[in-house]
């Protein structure tokens, strides 16, 4: 899977070779437009999908506390199942986002951004180079590092923020430890690297306007991965969030960009969430 790209002097022969040539390749017309046109449909999707899975776990839940009653002897009233429901756990939150987010992933792929064959061609041949996978291992450790240091100047400051996903790794790393990894490590990134690599980045690369595609999708990639009043941060840890996920988005922007192959972004993100996982793990670190 991989976009488009006019050739370039600037451009590495490896990932010049690995792009199409855009004399055949019609430039899509207004691409700014067409970008947030798929970031709202993604955007809309997401929300629609994550309020209906929320819905049926949450009729789920009530025929369930309420058939525990009957056997139990009693009978609950609507308001008191409302008050027993509680909150989903870490299981339920993490089987949501896959179904909410990759609905939204696929649907713009098949929908608005599908590969053609000559695309997934070009792609596998560049995931067979060494050097993409050189470049893989240096920008997932480059963007832990980063964040790392990100994190450490900004506790000298007094600024500790709480990702809004912190509890729900907590809980999984302690009650559901393989299905967080097939998560984090397999699934999330592939259908976070589909939906904002390949299909918001995507289309502003095939544009040839690459660097616009790389600031206004980190930012996408941001504001998504951490929105304001759901953790209780506040302005400025919610400001080094942003900074951290923003940084990640362009540095797996430019991966997919260079090695003209959109598995390079999948398997960078995949050992970054795999370095923090363990991190997590063995120090408690977030």
């Amino acid at each position: 899977m991989t976009a488009p790209q006019p050739p370039s002097s600037t451009l590495p022969a490896a990932a010049a070779a690995a792009i199409p040539d855009t004399a055949a390749v019609p430039r899509a017309p207004r691409p700014l437009l067409g970008f947030f046109i798929d970031l709202l449909i993604g955007v809309g999707v997401l929300l629609l999908v994550s309020t209906g899975a929320m819905l049926v776990w949450g009729m789920a839940r009530g025929v369930a506390l309420a058939m525990q009653a009957r056997r139990a002897g009693s009978e609950l009233s609507a308001d008191q199942v409302a008050a027993l429901m509680g909150q989903p756990g870490a299981l339920a939150q993490m089987v949501v986002a896959l179904v909410s987010t990759g609905s939204a992933a696929l649907l713009l792929y098949f929908w608005r951004r599908r590969a053609g064959a000559e695309e997934r061609r070009r792609s596998h041949a560049a995931a067979l180079r060494p050097s993409t996978w050189g470049r893989v291992l240096l920008v997932a450790c480059a963007v832990f590092a980063f964040s790392s240091a990100v994190s450490f100047l900004a506790e000298q400051a007094g600024i500790k923020p709480v990702p809004s996903n912190l509890a729900l790794m907590e809980e999984a790393v302690s009650r559901w430890p393989w299905f967080l990894i097939a998560f984090a490590v397999v699934i999330a990134p592939a259908y976070e690297e589909l939906l904002f690599r390949r299909v918001l980045f995507g289309r502003l690369l095939a544009a040839g306007r690459p660097w616009l595609g790389m600031a206004l999708s980190s930012l996408a990639f941001a504001l998504l991965h951490e929105v304001p009043g759901i953790s209780g941060n506040g302005p400025l840890a919610i400001l080094q969030l942003w900074l951290v996920y923003a940084a990640m988005g362009a540095a797996f922007a430019w991966l997919y960009w260079r090695t003209g192959t959109l598995w390079a972004a999948v398997a960078a993100h995949a050992l970054n969430n795999a370095i923090a996982l363990a991190a997590l793990y063995f120090f408690g670190i977030p």
